[in-house]
């Protein structure tokens, strides 16, 4: 029996992954244990390593794109694909590992205020997550000016792990930005202008499971010169002033995988099982 969270809703995690052969495997395997009602999708973001190979062995429907695009791309086939094959909600998971799936349900629960809703560091007092010097003041700029636009508190504007909705994964389709900071701080402005509602809920990050995150000071300087930079333009950019409401809205009823049943195809998509890698143009 589905678990209440689903509530008859078909659901979608997209894990993009780029080069993370060390990790997506537990990546996959944990969220197919903790979060089994979803399908899974791995969008292999033109890796030269053996992340497709992994995924699939894991259990993943993969996939495969023919070069880098970086996430903010990779995130846009994931909702197209999310969109053609007709899903209720999109979740995004890093492959890294930092990102614990045992949340995705309470992230889906806030859906019913909002279209999408952010995994959050920093929402509470005693988060332990700790970010100092310019990619901190980075981070607060982002969120402060965040917060003005979607008349909410948000306090990790770039985090990773989010959940939308039908009418988000409407839009973000046809609009999700793939440039630097794009998959998270521009997406967040397209939908706020669009008028969807962004609410986040507090979550508790992990370390990667495999490489290391650098934090030199020159880098770090340099995080939040490209961070003022990619919040300006995404500021000042033409994106759609309104949400399309039908392309999202169905009042057909929406079928329902079994146990048995097999994640939908799309073009460029591979289940597990098969060998031949096919290409898909997001």
């Amino acid at each position: 029996m589905p678990a209440a969270w689903v509530s008859g809703r078909r659901v979608l995690v997209i894990v993009p992954a780029w080069n993370e052969q060390a990790s997506i495997g537990t990546t996959v395997s944990e969220i197919r244990a903790c979060v089994p009602e979803a399908d899974l999708l791995v969008v292999d973001d033109g890796s030269s390593d053996h992340t497709r190979q992994r995924a699939a062995e894991a259990g993943a429907t993969v996939c495969s794109l023919p070069y880098n695009l970086g996430v903010g791309g990779a995130m846009r086939a994931g909702y197209r694909f999310a969109l053609r094959n007709d899903y209720d909600i999109a979740v995004q998971i890093d492959a890294d590992g930092q990102h614990d799936p045992r949340y995705v349900p309470t992230l889906v629960d806030r859906l019913s205020e909002a279209d999408v809703v952010i995994g959050a560091r920093f929402a509470t007092a005693d988060d332990p997550y700790k970010v100092r010097g310019p990619r901190r003041w980075a981070m607060v700029l982002l969120a402060t000016v965040l917060s003005r636009l979607a008349h909410t508190r948000l306090t990790d504007v770039t985090s990773g792990f989010r959940v939308s909705n039908r009418r988000a994964i409407s839009l973000f389709a046809r609009h999700y930005p793939a440039e630097y900071l794009g998959d998270t701080v521009e997406s967040l402005v397209i939908g706020a202008r669009a008028g969807c509602v962004i609410r986040q809920e507090p979550v508790v990050m992990r370390p990667r499971m495999a490489g290391r995150a650098s934090h030199s000071p020159v880098k770090a300087a340099v995080y939040l010169l490209r961070a003022v930079f990619a919040l300006f333009l995404a500021l000042v950019r033409d994106w759609p002033a309104q949400l399309d409401d039908s392309a999202g809205a169905s009042t057909a009823p929406t079928p329902q995988p079994s146990a048995t049943s097999e994640p939908p195809r799309a073009r460029g998509v591979t289940a597990p099982e098969d060998r031949a890698t096919e290409q898909v143009e997001p």
